[in-house]
């Protein structure tokens, strides 16, 4: 699997020369299963549809029929993924057990706070989400799970879906026949992994410069607090009696 990674443009190329027109099948399949089902996160994603924009700029494969068929993949995937967690995440995140591990991890607090976190995040969460390994497979089985409203789910899903299938297949086009990026096929592909996980970095960062505001606030709040002391404005000695 690593090796189909790391020289993607290869394999595929094989695979049209061995099943001919039925490779959309084969693409179709594996960008699928990479976004619609738990069990397959290492399936390749971004490099694949690099090396499929590779090669439908040399004429093997149909740019408009691969990238719709994949669009559509990336689409129904993802909505399958959901339907999934819709239907069994609950369940999963079921556990009850207060001083047990299964409690932390998998209980509906978590759930609850999942499921407020996509109805606020809901589109930036689904839509980043498509461009990072991995995560991308597990976004859409737990916005399901949090019960992410259908409608937001459908919509964020088809910009995300069209933007990854566009934009990965795309500069597949623009620079996979780059003789420099041929010959260094497997260092771009480490490359599309890091760029893909920038999203995922910014924000963390971001949150976590916004978590060290908030802190920063509250501890010159209980500062200025502490300062006013234990007494009244008029302080131990003043006479409340006196007029």
């Amino acid at each position: 699997m690593i090796d189909f990674l790391l020289h993607s443009d290869k394999k595929l190329l094989e695979l049209v020369a061995a099943y001919g027109p039925w490779v959309y099948g084969v693409l179709f399949a594996i960008v699928f299963a990479e976004t619609g089902l738990v069990v397959t996160p290492f399936l390749p994603g971004d490099s694949l549809l690099f090396a499929t924009g590779a090669l439908c700029a040399t004429g093997s494969l149909s740019t408009p029929l691969a990238l719709g068929l994949l669009a559509l993949a990336a689409f129904t995937g993802n909505a399958v993924n959901y339907a999934i967690g819709r239907t069994i995440g609950p369940r999963v995140f079921s556990a009850s057990d207060a001083s047990g591990i299964s409690h932390r991890l998998l209980n509906r607090d978590h759930l609850k706070r999942a499921h407020e976190f996509f109805e606020q995040y809901g589109g930036k969460a689904v839509i980043l989400g498509r461009f990072v390994p991995i995560v991308r497979t597990f976004v859409p089985f737990v916005a399901g799970a949090a019960q992410m409203t259908s409608h937001s789910f459908v919509f964020f899903n088809a910009i995300g879906a069209a933007a990854w299938v566009g934009l990965c297949v795309g500069a597949g086009l623009l620079f996979g026949n780059v003789p420099a990026v041929k010959e260094n096929f497997s260092l771009v592909t480490l490359g599309i992994v890091f760029v893909s996980l920038l999203p995922v970095i910014v924000e963390l960062a971001r949150s976590q410069r916004a978590r060290g505001i908030a802190r920063s606030g509250r501890s010159g709040e209980s500062g200025r607090s502490g300062e006013s002391g234990p007494y009244p404005s008029g302080g131990p000695g003043h006479d409340r009696t006196s007029s």
